[in-house]
């Protein structure tokens, strides 16, 4: 039945019918065995009963027909090795011609289709034409592979004449194969085959579907290669289409400029690139399809290595529009990737500023794994470390030494600067030279477009302030220190980082190897410098610097005289490998999740998908050599999307040794690594714990009641603990002084009614006698007037702002807490 369908369909008046009928006939046997695949009515009649239908009869089919392909797939082991040449030869142009009918045959029987291609020789330039045209035929590009590999087998074995009879049939099956979506894996081997067969028959063509044929960006190469054809540009838009890695090799690269030059091709590169950075689809697809972005990828390559220097502000463009701008198709976040990849190899110190600032705005994990990279590859060529190397590459944004910079408009003048840590203010001032932070008509009318620039470089310099920031602070899991000029430099002397620097105590070398403890600006010269952690400092050097800090009213830009100092326990020494200081708390999930991602720290997301019914956290400290986990789980089973909230778990750390990440006891982790973890830990624990929540006792009869009555009034943690050092010092300068004393874990507040204790963890507050609970929901935008802290801390605020409502309690209006306080 199958041997007469081809052979009535094989009759074409091309030249080939022959070719067809002579392959059919020889190779019956194979077409008796394929029968029942591309005709499955004939095998269900002999396996099943014509008048069968309850439903167990489907699966006694599908048995059926199992047993039947193995045994079909045996009888074509067997009959193919015992074939000839001619015989093999047939057997292939029989089987395409039923794949014709049937493309599932492909799939079905692939892995013999392979092996057999590879076994048999002779071939004639009709069977190679015959297969080619059978190739082009199949519609499903998932299936085009195996077919495409048999022709292209037996086109390759032919002589340079027969090749060039061919042509025609292989320009129409490279025609068919751009237009299809080959699996990814297989595109680049089959093209550069195909290719390879044309351009030996013609160095000037360039295959269809090589170059887009509509996409914009496009259009330079398109005239390049079309409107003039040469041999030089040929080759040089197939070498542009063969990068199929993130990096290329050097002789990728050399050749790749050579060819360039070749072509006359560098504006075309440029004008390409330009397209990529500005250009809009030409569809409601993506920019560059992924049958194209070797292509693409090959330009901006190409323009990087040509280009040099003026590129770099177009390939961080790029890099943004790819990889930053909201979500991007799998294809273009690689284009991002060979954006920074490319930068990378530009021998220029405005490479490393851009590199630097992608890396602060990137969220992406794969895209800054691919910044670190690039940036450890940069190093390298300069002899320096990536640290070094990322410190060194800070952007000044043309600031003067002091933090600032001018710019007259007109009669006014404006003026950017770094006030502090956390500060920077644009101003402008007259002639009266009084500063306004609001910009003058004058100025908004006359100079919009400066105007614009200078809120645009306000906003770049609170970028590159809040990166440092979250840098420096997590220098203080490391073990680093600097020589003194080159900290200097870098650090104290940096109109940004100095900003950060100067709030914060260092410790400087003598020469006789002695450390001292200094702030940036009072401390004399040294011979290296580091950054001070409390956890190395004795207890009472410790409240020495507090005091200080208090008492000079030093605003510090993060955490570091208060800093909280976690050791290693007895419990955790017993444990050995992992902690559970942190277990078994009730938090709510979307938050931490938030937390996670706020904080640097990687995580999936909890969820019903397969891997989302555990959570593992993962932060990175001692500069990557360390890694802490925090486990962490649903609390439920009746969710949809995702929980809302999860139990936590134990934390657990790793080691890097080389490529890998090695288990370590806890004994083993430097105190600083130890300490930063689980004060990030301590963290994700407290913000987003229902402990946290004032209004939780609202809901009535809860199942994580029990766990809110324990937690929001129970022990201390660390970071209470600085909460709790930090009002000592603060509370003595307040006018509410009198009235206050802390008492163990809360600060008790002495009112005209009633005597409250406020929980230094949880913020909560108990009213005595009888200890019971008083909710107050904190109004937003609260907290101001509020004395001077030390340090940033929502929570230390809020304990403040309840202190001085509860010691005036007689003048509170509000009627929620009067009816509590049983007025």
């Amino acid at each position: 039945m199958l041997h007469d369908t081809l052979a009535a369909s094989a009759r074409l008046d091309d030249g080939l019918d022959g070719v067809r009928l002579a392959a059919l006939a020889d190779a019956r046997w194979a077409l008796d065995l394929l029968a029942p695949e591309v005709f499955p009515e004939l095998l269900d009649a002999r396996l099943v009963p014509a008048n069968a239908r309850e439903p167990w009869y489907f699966g006694l089919v599908h048995d059926r027909r199992e047993e039947q392909r193995a045994a079909t797939r045996a009888e074509f082991d067997r009959r193919l090795a015992a074939c000839s040449d001619a015989e093999g030869r047939a057997f292939l142009v029989s089987f395409l011609l039923a794949a014709r009918e049937s493309d599932w045959l492909l799939w079905l029987h692939a892995s013999a289709l392979r092996g057999a291609s590879s076994r048999f020789g002779g071939w004639s330039r009709g069977e190679a034409a015959v297969l080619l045209l059978c190739a082009a035929d199949v519609a499903d590009g998932g299936r085009i592979p195996e077919a495409l590999h048999v022709a292209l087998t037996a086109a390759e074995a032919l002589g340079s004449n027969d090749l060039r009879e061919l042509e025609p049939a292989l320009r129409h099956a490279s025609a068919r194969f751009a237009r299809l979506d080959v699996p990814i894996g297989y595109r680049p081997s089959l093209a550069e085959r195909l290719w390879s067969l044309l351009e030996s028959l013609d160095e000037a063509h360039v295959p269809e579907g090589l170059l887009p044929v509509h996409d914009s960006w496009a259009a330079p190469l398109r005239r390049l290669a079309q409107e003039a054809p040469t041999v030089e540009a040929a080759r040089f838009v197939r070498h542009l289409a063969g990068l199929t890695v993130p990096r290329p090799s050097q002789k990728w690269r050399r050749t790749c400029v050579s060819l360039c030059d070749g072509a006359s091709a560098r504006d075309a590169v440029a004008r390409c690139l330009r397209g990529l950075i500005e250009d809009e689809p030409a569809g409601a697809g993506p920019l560059v399809h992924r049958n194209h972005g070797d292509l693409a990828r090959g330009i901006v390559w190409a323009a990087a290595l040509t280009g040099g220097a003026p590129t770099v502000p177009g390939l961080g463009a790029l890099a943004r529009r790819m990889g930053l701008s909201g979500y991007r198709p799998p294809e273009e976040q690689k284009l991002a990737g060979a954006a920074i990849n490319a930068l990378a190899a530009v021998d220029d110190p405005a490479a490393l500023e851009s590199l630097w600032r992608l890396r602060a705005e990137t969220r992406n994990r794969a895209l800054r794994k691919q910044l670190d990279t690039a940036l450890q590859t940069a190093a390298g060529r300069q002899g320096i470390t990536p640290a070094q190397l990322v410190e060194r590459t800070v952007p000044s944004h043309g600031l003067a030494p002091d933090g600032s910079a001018e710019r007259t408009l007109g009669e006014h003048t404006a003026r950017v600067a770094v006030e502090d840590a956390a500060t920077v203010r644009l101003t402008f001032a007259g002639a009266d030279g009084r500063p306004s932070r609001t910009a003058p008509a004058a100025v908004k009318d006359g100079f919009p477009d400066e105007l614009k620039a200078l809120k645009a470089l306000a906003k770049e310099v609170r970028g590159t302030l809040s990166s440092e920031r979250a840098r420096i602070e997590g220098l203080l899991s490391q073990d680093r220190a600097w020589p003194y000029g080159e900290w200097c430099e870098h650090y104290r002397d940096h109109p940004i980082t100095g900003a950060v620097v100067r709030g914060l105590i260092w410790e400087f070398q003598d020469e006789h190897g002695d450390w001292r403890a200094a702030l940036a600006d009072s401390a004399g010269k040294g011979v290296q410098v580091r950054l001070w952690h409390p956890i190395r400092a004795a207890a009472g050097d410790v409240r020495a610097w507090r005091e200080r800090i208090a008492d000079e009213r030093i605003r510090q830009p993060f955490k570091q005289a208060f800093r909280e100092i976690y050791l290693l326990t007895p419990a955790e020494e017993e444990t050995g490998t992992y902690s559970n200081r942190f277990a078994a708390h009730i938090v709510r999930y979307p938050q931490l999740y938030a937390l996670f991602r706020e904080r640097g720290w990687q995580a999936n997301f909890l969820g019903r998908h397969d891997g989302g019914y555990s959570g593992e956290a993962y932060g990175e400290y001692g500069g990557g050599e360390w890694r802490a986990r925090f486990y962490h789980e649903p609390t439920e089973e009746d969710y949809d999307y995702a929980p809302d909230y999860a139990a936590t778990d134990q934390v657990r750390f790793e080691r890097k040794t080389g490529r890998h990440r090695q288990e370590t006891p806890l004994s083993e982790v430097p105190p600083a690594v130890f300490s930063e973890a689980m004060r990030d830990v301590d963290l994700f624990v407290s913000v987003t714990s229902i402990a946290d929540d004032p209004a939780w006792t609202d809901r009535g009869e809860d199942r994580y009641t029990a766990y809110w009555r324990a937690a929001t009034f129970g022990e201390l943690t660390a970071t209470a603990e600085v909460r709790r050092a930090a009002l000592e010092r603060i509370l003595p300068r307040t006018k509410i002084a009198d009235r206050c004393r802390i008492d163990g874990r809360s600060l008790v507040v002495r009112g005209e009614l009633r005597t409250y204790k406020i929980h230094l963890g949880s913020a909560n507050v108990l009213m005595e006698p009888g200890d019971s609970y008083l909710c107050i929901v904190p109004a937003r935008g609260g907290g101001r007037g509020a004395p001077f802290l030390p340090f940033e801390d929502e929570r230390l605020s809020l304990i403040l702002s309840k202190a001085f409502l509860l010691a005036a309690d007689h003048t509170i209006t509000d009627p929620a807490i009067l009816r509590q306080l049983g007025r």
